[in-house]
């Protein structure tokens, strides 16, 4: 099979391109504009492999994406790019809205036009997997849980375009026939991840002896997903997955923000004794506009029908993710020093 991965070159994405040349053997091409939170280093494992093949296209270029499909003749696309920072979209929203809504209409329209021409033979065979969020569906109150037929309630500019961009997959699905599978996913961790999200801003902050700045009070509760775990999960959804249908994609592992960063301490405190106590560097700072309180997913249909399963806890996944920066710091580095310094981002001047 020959998959293209928009965003291969990603958080998520690289995960999947790793997972689907090294464990499934597949042929992937890798569709990546490489903006600021792209990294070709997180590819380096399999950049040699007669497998990859990489191409430096936006999403939103329909003349590129379209030669693209003539040339490769893909059997499957797994849709990551977008703008993913809910922060930066408090602040400058335009490139979510180009992005992750133009981005996936030219997608669709591309591969429209593929299965009506050259790709015709594959039209019934062929999946479009577009992966999306939790963040669609708004804050949860009480002790319940996402599930696919949660109603959308998007608080952010972010969340918003993704929620968009989910309502077009789901469109040209109804109307045109294209094969087209809906994931949500909670949020992610893990190795990799461009150091501007709780976890990998919190892991090097406290590497550094600096403050590890939570939002409020803390208390807001999100649902985490090892990275591995969702490169396994739609892997499994491209192969089983049914066209029309949706799937959450959930590890059971709410915590609140502020349990997040001391979990984070104590592996530091381990690993890194030198610098302990870490939770010292606990620093507490003005929320977030539009802070969601509490998400969690219901990952029950996955689990049931496609037979996928997280495999790491939390805890275990916090482990590896906090062991693989402290050993890396040649990936992070230099997107620290030249990219992104951790500085305060999304806050709405008065």
């Amino acid at each position: 099979m020959r998959v293209f991965v928009t965003g291969g070159a990603g958080f998520i994405g690289s995960a999947v391109c790793r997972h689907l040349v090294q464990d499934l053997g597949q042929d992937v091409v890798v569709i990546d504009k490489l903006t600021y939170a792209a990294s070709l280093a997180s590819l380096a494992t399999i950049s040699d492999s007669p497998s990859y093949r990489l191409e430096q296209v936006d999403i939103c270029d329909a003349a590129a994406i379209g030669a693209l499909f003539d040339t490769y003749r893909p059997d499957a696309l797994i849709h990551l790019a977008a703008e993913s920072h809910v922060d930066r979209s408090i602040t400058g929203s335009r490139v979510f809205l180009d992005t992750n809504v133009a981005g996936t209409f030219t997608l669709l329209e591309c591969l429209r036009a593929h299965l009506a021409g050259p790709g015709r033979a594959k039209s019934a065979s062929f999946r479009f997997v577009h992966v999306s969020t939790d963040e669609v569906y708004g804050s949860l109150s009480g002790d319940g849980t996402f599930n696919e037929a949660t109603a959308y309630d998007p608080s952010s500019p972010y969340s918003a375009t993704k929620a968009a961009s989910d309502h077009l997959a789901r469109a040209w699905f109804r109307t045109y026939g294209l094969p087209v599978i809906v994931t949500n996913c909670s949020n992610n961790f893990g190795p990799h991840q461009f150091p501007e999200k709780l976890v990998s801003l919190a892991i090097l902050n406290a590497s550094e002896g600096l403050p590890l700045p939570v939002y409020g009070d803390g208390s807001n509760v999100r649902d985490w997903l090892y990275v591995e775990d969702h490169a396994r999960a739609l892997a499994r959804v491209l192969e089983r997955g049914v066209p029309g249908e949706t799937y959450n994609v959930g590890g059971r592992n709410e915590r609140r923000n502020i349990d997040v960063v001391r979990g984070i301490c104590e592996v530091m405190d381990s690993l890194n004794p030198a610098g302990r106590p870490h939770d010292r560097l606990i620093t507490f700072v003005t929320d977030r506009p539009g802070h969601d309180q509490r998400y969690a997913i219901d990952p029950s249909k996955l689990e049931s029908e496609l037979g996928w399963q997280a495999i790491e806890t939390f805890d275990s996944g916090l482990e590896k993710t906090v062991s693989w920066y402290l050993a890396n710091r040649d990936w992070w580095e230099p997107l620290r020093k030249n990219v992104y310094g951790g500085e305060r981002l999304g806050l709405v001047q008065a």
